[in-house]
């Protein structure tokens, strides 16, 4: 059951590049979950999906000399949908429809957190170079948060300066 958990159901056997095809997938389901619930359904997902994270990959990786395996992607979801919160938000403030999940936000998310994840500055970086089960998952999470303000700064250059 762990196995399934940490790996997504799979996502994380996915070649190549298992954590970009678990980000594509965190997108799909988030959008979808952003849908049937706006805003409030998607940061409840995001938070269940974090803490599940840390207690899953904790256990998985218990005695394994590298911790930060290629199949995990738990991670790569928890991040993704954080960074899919911050437009989600935004829609949902401006009152805009749950169904309405304009394709730049998440495309964006998408992207931004991508970069993020594979590029590594600071904090991210930092905590990938922890090495233990906790840093597996942090690092994706300030992956996901640089991502959701990125896409935040994007959206105001786009909205307030290129309009």
């Amino acid at each position: 059951m762990l196995r399934l958990i940490v790996t997504w159901f799979g996502a994380g056997d996915m070649r190549p590049a298992p954590g970009t095809w678990a980000s594509a997938v965190a997108v799909a389901l988030g959008v979808v979950i952003h849908w049937l619930g706006h805003f409030p359904a998607l940061l409840a997902a995001t938070i269940a999906v974090t803490l599940l994270g840390f207690w899953s990959v904790a256990r998985f990786t218990r005695g394994m000399a590298d911790p930060d395996r290629s199949e995990i992607v738990i991670d790569e979801i928890a991040g993704q949908w954080l960074a899919l919160c911050f437009p989600s938000f935004g829609f949902w403030n401006a009152g805009l429809e749950a169904t309405n999940f304009p394709w730049p936000g998440w495309v964006a998310a998408l992207l931004f957190f991508r970069l993020f994840d594979i590029w590594k500055p600071w904090l991210v970086g930092r905590a990938d170079r922890r090495g233990d089960a906790a840093g597996v998952m942090i690092d994706d999470l300030w992956a996901g948060l640089f991502a959701g303000i990125a896409v935040v700064i994007g959206a105001g250059l786009y909205h307030g300066v290129l309009q």
